[in-house]
């Protein structure tokens, strides 16, 4: 008889095929979008709440990533996600610090789609022209209730949407009639990140544009090199480079 983990592997590797064939196709719409931006010089900005957080954070500032992603960091880790406002009122100041201009490419993160600080997030960066795409269990953003009184799901309001084909809950594994475990949302949706990355990264090529990917500041010169294809955005980076 498997163990627990080993059930929840094949399982979790059987949702991950499965957001393999549904985002691709939504990938390939997409990457041109990203990779035209980047070529313009723009920014891409990531938000999640939350646990989303750790996926909004997975493509920010990473060796082998774009550098030109900036993360709207949310400091009390999502604790009052549902405080009506208080969304707003964070994408506002980020806004302006940091820009969304008009153009460029926001992803939001939430594995539910029902909670107040990522709809208002989406709903600014419409407000500013940005492309909005969001990532999130379709399962839950079509079925939980949202909590924002516009009445809108994240789904609903994005431009795309990727669906990580999570179970509502979160959790594949049933421990005891009274406990389930074992989630998804950051597994799969850290996957469907990169992905989208990788097929941003493969049209700026194609496209003979620059491709300002960063290098593992561990290697020699890596962080000069991270300086240098970062400079250009540097006013304009939640996360500042080394």
């Amino acid at each position: 008889m498997p163990t627990l983990a080993e059930s929840y592997s094949a399982k979790a590797n059987e949702l991950l095929a499965r957001a393999w064939t549904v985002t691709t196709p939504i990938i390939a719409q997409l990457a041109p979008v990203l990779g035209a931006s980047v070529a313009r010089g723009e920014v891409i900005h990531t938000f999640g709440s939350g646990h989303s957080e750790i996926i909004a954070r997975e493509i920010v500032g990473r060796a082998g990533g774009l550098v030109c992603i900036s993360s709207i960091n949310d400091p009390t880790a999502g604790f009052i996600e549902n405080l009506v406002g208080y969304g707003t009122q964070l994408v506002e100041r980020y806004d302006r610090q940091y820009e969304l201009r008009a153009g460029e490419v926001v992803i939001v993160i939430s594995n539910s789609g029902k909670n107040a600080s990522p709809i208002e997030v989406a709903l600014h960066a419409k407000k500013k022209g940005c492309v909005v795409i969001g990532l999130c269990s379709l399962a839950m953003s079509t079925t939980a209730k949202t909590v924002h009184p516009g009445g809108k799901n994240l789904h609903a309001i994005c431009d795309y949407t990727l669906d990580n084909g999570g179970v509502p809950g979160d959790t594949i594994m049933q421990l005891t009639p009274e406990i389930a475990t074992g989630p998804t949302s950051t597994f799969i949706g850290g996957s469907i990140l990169n992905w989208l990355m990788l097929g941003t990264m493969e049209w700026l090529k194609a496209n003979h544009h620059a491709i300002p990917v960063l290098r593992s500041q561990n290697i020699p010169g890596a962080i000069d090199h991270n300086r240098a294809v970062g400079a250009k955005y540097k006013h304009r980076l939640s996360k500042q480079l080394a």
